[in-house]
């Protein structure tokens, strides 16, 4: 048993592995509704003798292996509400529903990993835990709820694993870093009340449009004079919505917006100063503002020792020369919540064809990620899982936690 054989395996089973993606392509479903795609998971299961539990209403748990020690595997399953403009023979038949951030190739690559362990499974050293995770892409997100309900205990892994293919980087490159990967996304929502009135007669109306573009323009200060310099944060307004007619002020606008940070100190300082400066701005004008924060995903920040282990783990199956440091970026990903809990370690595998230097990027409706991908990440999973139940100190053996 060793990451070349494991890499041969998941090529032989590449077919099975695209069709696993392409029936969930065809099929996606939104966060939290995932009903058929779990039943689909189930049945895989269940076909290559693996007993699954659910949890979280439509997440899949399995575990394949014996022992005491742990590690976990982890896919998220759903969907985005895009409408697909791929073209592609297997495209969405669900309208408005399309897996454009490649969950159905994390799933299928999870499935294909759980096929090869059942057939390794007397020569594991432990148990692998396989969480098929629901609700990835929408508040509170499925990790935190499946934590509530014990996903990381009986058995705890003392590792957790999860990958996102990434139309960034070609096929055949996997990317990695250590600490801080993606920041915090919180929700940002506000509603300014002022006075309707005729707009020839400004004076007897109190105007949110007024408000709400001294506010936004505010805001902006948060991010300049209160964030130290060297700490990335983003506050971004994303919507703003007030007024029907050209000769009417309404009474109220609605803004959107999210705010961005790899510190979590920092992070609830500005929601506190958002809420506060918003109200002041809104009062000095004769308005009320309601601000309605959506706390969403904390920073995600990967464990060194489960980096450096992973890393080399892919350095030993494709190369060191595809191995790649990856930049972070102010994206949100639910995997933080398991992050927060053990040590963790998230890494992207490219999917951008090699005869393209870009393509459509994740959450867009032509996202098309290259399947020869597929086996790669499979052989990837499968081997950190094995090779670190093989090792009796990986935490000794690659660095301090």
């Amino acid at each position: 048993m060793n990451n070349q054989t494991f890499l041969q395996e998941a090529q032989a089973l590449s077919d099975e592995i695209i069709s696993n993606r392409r029936h969930l392509h065809r099929n996606p479903e939104l966060s939290f509704y995932e009903y058929n795609t779990s039943a689909y998971i189930q049945n895989k299961l269940s076909e290559m003798g693996i007993t699954s539990t659910v949890m979280a209403t439509t997440g899949v748990i399995a575990e394949i292996g014996h022992g005491e020690r742990c590690v976990a595997l982890r896919a998220d399953i759903d969907a985005l509400p895009i409408e697909e403009e791929t073209g592609l023979e297997f495209a969405s038949l669900n309208k408005g529903v399309m897996h454009a951030c490649g969950h159905d190739a994390h799933t299928s690559m999870l499935l294909g990993a759980a096929k090869i362990l059942k057939n390794h499974e007397h020569e594991l050293s432990g148990i692998v835990k396989l969480i098929f995770q629901p609700g990835e892409e929408k508040v509170p997100g499925g990790a935190s709820i499946l934590i509530k309900e014990g996903v990381l205990t009986n058995p705890a892994p003392e590792v957790i694993f999860g990958q996102h293919v990434f139309p960034g980087n070609p096929v055949g490159e996997s990317s990695f870093v250590a600490g801080s990967m993606m920041a915090s996304a919180d929700e940002l929502y506000w509603t300014i009340r002022g006075k309707g009135c005729h707009a020839a007669q400004p004076h007897q109306g109190i105007d949110p449009i007024l408000v709400a573009a001294e506010l936004i323009m505010h805001l902006q200060s948060i991010i300049t004079k209160i964030r130290n310099p060297l700490a990335p944060g983003v506050l971004a307004i994303t919507s703003i919505h007030g007024g029907t007619v050209t000769n009417i002020v309404p009474d109220t606008v609605e803004l959107k917006g999210t705010l961005r940070s790899f510190d979590n100190e920092w992070r609830y300082l500005a929601l506190a100063e958002i809420k506060k400066r918003s109200e002041m701005i809104a009062e000095m004008h004769g308005a009320i503002c309601e601000f309605n924060p959506l706390i969403g995903y904390p920073p995600l920040v990967n464990n060194q020792v489960a980096v450096n282990f992973a890393r080399k783990t892919a350095e030993s199956i494709f190369g060191e020369e595809t191995v790649s440091d990856f930049e972070p970026k102010m994206w949100g990903e639910d995997f933080s919540f398991y992050a927060q809990e053990i040590p963790a370690c998230f890494w992207v595998m490219g999917v951008r064809p090699l005869e393209l230097d870009e393509m459509p990027g994740l959450h867009n409706a032509h996202f098309t990620p290259d399947e020869d991908a597929l086996a790669s990440g499979t052989a990837l999973l499968v081997s950190v899982a094995t090779e670190w139940l093989k090792n009796p100190n990986p935490f000794l053996d690659n660095g301090k936690s």
